[in-house]
């Protein structure tokens, strides 16, 4: 069994890989990539990263990329991979704005600054699990059904102990989601000001 978690974990962490270089090879090119062709590329990558190839290595890279990095959370894992869809909406403001201040308010709370540790409410915690429905509930609200879906699918890992952490917080949240949230929000900070600056300079009198 644990022979068969380290496999799935190392084939997650090989698609994974495989995911950011095809969308970084997607951003520097001038075409939309057809899904088939992400697809295939993304099977090609995966395959070199699973499989030992030698040159010193006794590992596959994935598995030392995951010795480095750890496992990433469920939602981190599914909002890479379904934003590679070519119908993928693009994750709502709203919800980089809740990652971000969560993650300002998580991580040093959970790194001994203050009495309170939230990261212990991951461990079976009744009240925590239902403040993560109810942000799920939230998501479908808004129209965000892939949220609904990716935190369902973040408390199933959960319950199955899909990843080898028993606590709920290493499903929702890695320090990658965080700094992915907290860059898009400076993005839309610096965007809005330069706008507004820009507005500024074209009505200026005289």
């Amino acid at each position: 069994m644990n022979n068969l978690m380290q496999t799935l974990a190392l084939v997650e962490m090989s698609i994974t890989c495989a995911a950011v270089i095809t969308l970084l090879v997607q951003k520097t090119s001038h075409q939309q990539f057809p899904l088939i062709a992400k697809v295939l590329l993304i099977l090609l990558i995966s395959n070199l990263f699973f499989w030992p190839l030698g040159l010193g290595m006794e590992l596959p890279l994935s598995a030392y990329i995951r010795g480095v990095i750890g496992d990433l959370s469920i939602v981190t894992t599914l909002l890479l991979w379904t934003s590679l869809l070519s119908l993928s909406k693009p994750t709502p403001l709203a919800l980089k704005f809740a990652v971000a201040c969560i993650a300002i308010a998580f991580y040093p709370l959970a790194l001994g600054l203050g009495m309170i540790d939230p990261y212990a409410w991951g461990y079976g915690s009744t009240l925590f699990l239902i403040a993560v429905l109810l942000f799920a509930t939230v998501c479908g609200l808004a129209n965000w059904n892939k949220g609904v879906w990716i935190i369902a699918i973040a408390i199933l890992a959960w319950a199955a102990h899909w990843h080898e952490s028993a606590n709920l917080w290493d499903y929702l949240l890695d320090p990658f989601l965080a700094i992915w949230a907290l860059i898009a929000l400076f993005g839309v900070l610096y965007r809005k000001r330069r706008e507004k600056a820009r507005s500024g300079y074209l009505f200026r009198p005289g």
